[in-house]
């Protein structure tokens, strides 16, 4: 059977997505994700050690987002995706095989390492492949279901840690999360790439960084898009590694906390999934999302319930669908040239800011708990809000 054009296209089209969906479900399936923050604790390393740790991780992304980027631009981008979960496979084994403070800081170099070679490689070669389908139109729904998946991952995750927790221990929820970063090795070479480098990016490396930050600093639109990925994404991917602890701090045993945090997770994905059709309501809506997800934060930490903790998982939605659109809002405003580098670049804001957030949450958390810290993370999002609305209104006027 012969496929006409369009239906070329649309094959095309569905094993990129298909293989996204799987990678993006893979990455996440990591059964250390909702008790590693316990396995610190019960080693022994106090609130300041593990935000250390969690400093170190954004650290090691702050040197290496940005060059990494350039270097998906300059090579293969499909080949820093299968590099990628080999090292933080390998951080994973370090902390199974040797717990300590020193074993567990390798660990989040390599996993830092590994996160880096895939931030901005991975939408950026989403997003080229889309367009050169006719899809591009599609992406904020493509991502939004990509993410979906990975929370769907992560809150499987969640709800076999316990019981494998209780099986085996530490060691055989690391022993099943380094098998898992081997298979998402596997399932990015099936990724499709057919992107054709420019003059600038076969240049190499540093070709395609000065193509990318160039065109930041001649579109305005793209270095505000660059600005508003981190100031939506950064502060609730930092809460994100103390959700245990909060969830701990509510009175919940140790073996349950992963079926907790299943129902804050619920409340992402769903925000993931609903995602792509946020994007018709601008910025306005963007304003709604990121008021409303505040206020619930707020609330639903400082009551200091398993009943708040709902309104924690309302907020967690608000964010992830608030995150999506910031992205998509950033790829849909940069050219072919140095895609993968300008990602890397809000990726690198992202990381800075959440440096700060963890700074600040270890000195909020270590004198008044995890409710207190949680709630004054929340007011970032509240201000942001009304920075956008008034931005809206002005146009408008």
């Amino acid at each position: 059977m012969t496929l006409t054009p369009t239906r070329a296209v649309d094959v095309r089209v569905r094993r990129l997505t298909t293989t996204l969906y799987g990678y993006s479900f893979l990455e996440e399936f990591v059964l250390l994700y909702p008790v590693y923050a316990l396995l610190f604790s019960d080693t022994g390393l106090s609130v300041w050690q593990i935000s250390s740790l969690f400093a170190l991780w954004s650290v090691t992304a702050v040197v290496l987002e940005v060059p990494s980027g350039a270097w998906a631009d300059a090579v293969s981008r499909r080949l820093l995706l299968v590099v990628g979960p080999l090292l933080t496979g390998a951080g994973f084994a370090l902390w199974i095989l040797l717990p300590s403070y020193a074993a567990f800081a390798v660990g989040f170099v390599l996993w830092g390492t590994g996160g880096a070679l895939c931030s901005g490689a991975l939408e950026a070669l989403v997003y080229d492949e889309l367009e050169r389908g006719g899809a591009s139109g599609r992406y904020a729904r493509v991502l939004g279901r990509a993410r979906a998946a990975g929370l769907v991952a992560v809150m499987a995750a969640m709800g076999l840690a316990g019981p494998v927790l209780a099986w085996g221990g530490h060691a055989a929820v690391g022993t099943a999360s380094v098998l898992v970063c081997l298979l998402t090795s596997v399932t990015a070479l099936r990724f499709p790439e057919h992107r054709v480098a420019r003059a600038e990016e076969r240049q190499g490396w540093g070709g395609a960084l000065r193509a990318g930050l160039g065109e930041a600093g001649r579109d305005r639109s793209v270095r505000g898009a660059l600005l508003l990925v981190p100031a939506v994404a950064a502060v609730w991917g930092a809460l994100d590694e103390y959700t245990p602890l909060l969830v701990r701090e509510a009175g919940v045993a140790d073996v349950a906390v992963p079926w907790v945090l299943l129902v804050i997770w619920g409340g992402a994905t769903a925000g993931s999934l609903l995602a792509g059709e946020g994007e018709r309501f601008g910025s306005g809506g963007l304003a709604l999302l990121l008021g409303g997800g505040g206020l619930a934060l707020a609330v639903g930490a400082v009551a200091g319930t398993v009943a708040g903790l709902l309104l924690v998982a309302v907020a967690f939605g608000a964010f992830q669908a608030a995150t999506v659109l910031a992205e998509a809002r950033l790829q849909h405003r940069i050219e072919s040239t140095g895609r993968a580098t300008l990602t890397s670049v809000a990726g690198l804001g992202t990381e800075v800011v959440t440096l700060t957030v963890f700074a600040g949450y270890a000195v909020i958390a270590s004198g008044h708990g995890h409710g207190a810290a949680f709630a004054v993370s929340a007011v970032p999002y509240v201000v942001l809000a009304v920075g956008l609305g008034a931005v809206r209104w002005g146009r408008a006027a």
